[in-house]
């Protein structure tokens, strides 16, 4: 199970469960510091990096930060406990 499930499945973010893909979104736009804009029919859109453009070293700052920020949560990483 990876990081960003086991967020999914134990932290609800303003009010929400989000699925693990969400999670990813918002945790590489908070390591990126991604641009936000309006949508064309409401909402926002994260502009910005796609984790399959990252280095290996970006992908390991996004797993510090999802493990920074799970914690921070109270999330108890299954791959952490093993």
């Amino acid at each position: 199970m990876g990081k960003s499930e086991d967020i999914a499945q134990q932290v609800v973010w303003c009010g929400q469960k989000l699925p693990k893909e969400e999670w990813k979104d918002v945790l590489t736009a908070a390591l990126k510091k991604q641009k936000i804009v309006p949508g064309i029919e409401g909402g926002f859109v994260v502009i910005g990096a796609r984790t399959s453009k990252m280095s290996v070293a970006e992908m390991n700052e996004l797993i510090e930060l999802a493990i920074m920020f799970g914690t921070q949560q109270g999330v108890k990483f299954q791959a952490l406990e093993e």
